[in-house]
């Protein structure tokens, strides 16, 4: 009997992002201009704290968007870390800057600012800190080193919605911070995204660009080469409605996730996801080691029992040195080499049940027990 799936990621969508598409696809404004637009930057940004919101058509752009309209260029250098999603480092290669890869800490899996500080040389135009799977980067520290350099300081916080640092959401921790709405982000409109800042300066500069570099005064008069990043109504009314709903599928994925840190605690192959104090994570992915520091194919070995059994999983994100495109040296990247080799995504959204939660811990052990007795066999001395 082949076990129920449980897929890593899952939308949650109810009538009400149905309604509001509906609306819109009824109103006729169905491409980059409409009411629902206007009320998602609104509510975003009051949401998080921030003057203004930019709706773009994905994360992605919204990071190149920043960095275009702060003049990052050719010759210039932006520190980024080394565990992140390859859009981070893409996002600077657009601009024809160098992203420059820094360790993370192993303390929150996040950019370490002492790194960020040696990192710094006389190219050096900003920093981008990655909210990794959820957890708010250290924005206090980062923003020391930014002000005595001089630096834009930019948050990637793709994977943090809903998180907040000392009692400030991700959205007012740096001078520009971007969102991601995929798919599997905690709200959702298929693709998305956005950029929030209180410089409005950098914000008419961002409008600017993000309309094909569109004079707002002259119609059809372009004064440089801009960009299409804009999004359209349809995304932004299903973001309303997931604003809406979205303290209800925070609290749904909170629960996932500390049922699972609940019910695998004290598992000697599995470490959960390190929290600093201050910190409320965003519950984006549900995140462990597998194994010891160092540990070879256990994450891998563990990944492809659990599929047999049926749980979807995701590993980290391959280091951006040991991609192609950013091959390098990474001696001194040690931490994210090893969280990347170790790390494990559970199966995490709002449509879990607490009996599903139970179920795919079950398995998880069920796996791991697998897994050890498979590594048990392989090292016995032959009979």
């Amino acid at each position: 009997m082949t076990p129920e799936r449980f897929p890593v990621a899952r939308p949650s969508l109810s009538p009400l992002e149905e309604r509001y598409v509906l609306d819109a696809v009824r109103s006729g404004w169905i491409s980059s201009q409409g009411p629902y637009l206007r009320r998602f930057e609104a509510e975003f940004a009051d949401r998080v704290g921030a003057a203004t919101a930019l709706a773009t058509s994905n994360g992605t752009v919204a990071l190149h968007l920043v960095l275009a309209a702060a003049g990052i260029g050719p010759g210039d250098e932006v520190i980024v870390p080394a565990l992140t999603y390859v859009a981070t480092a893409n996002a600077v290669t657009y601009c024809g800057a160098r992203p420059v890869c820094v360790d993370v800490s192993p303390r929150t899996w996040c950019v370490d600012p002492d790194r960020v500080r040696a990192a710094v040389g006389p190219r050096t135009r900003a920093v981008i800190a990655v909210d990794l799977y959820g957890h708010p980067a250290d924005y206090p520290a980062l923003r020391t080193v930014c002000d005595r350099y001089g630096l834009l300081l930019v948050a990637d916080a793709a994977e943090s919605f809903g998180a907040t640092l000392h009692g400030r959401p991700t959205g007012s921790l740096a001078d520009a911070t971007t969102f991601s709405f995929f798919g599997n982000k905690i709200i959702s409109s298929g693709e998305g995204g956005c950029v929030t800042t209180s410089d409005p300066a950098l914000a008419d500069r961002m409008r600017l660009l993000r309309n094909q570099g569109m004079d707002p005064q002259r119609r059809y008069f372009f004064p440089e080469v801009g960009f299409n990043y804009r999004m359209t109504n349809l995304c932004a009314a299903l973001l309303c409605a997931q604003l809406a709903r979205a303290d209800g599928i925070i609290a749904r994925r909170d629960e996932v996730l500390h049922g699972y840190e609940h019910e695998l605690a004290g598992l000697p192959l599995l470490t959960p996801q390190p929290v600093a104090a201050g910190v409320r994570r965003a519950p984006w992915m549900t995140s462990f080691l597998v194994g010891p520091p160092g540990a070879g194919r256990t994450r891998d070995d563990l990944a492809g029992v659990l599929d047999r059994l049926g749980v979807e999983t995701r590993p980290f994100f391959v280091p951006i040195p040991h991609l192609p495109p950013y091959a390098g040296a990474v001696d001194d990247c040690p931490t994210s080499v090893d969280l990347a080799r170790r790390g494990i995504n559970l199966p995490t959204h709002a449509e879990l049940t607490a009996t599903d939660v139970k179920v795919v811990s079950e398995r998880v052990r069920q796996a791991l027990d697998a897994v050890v007795a498979g590594s048990a066999e392989a090292t016995a001395p032959p009979r």
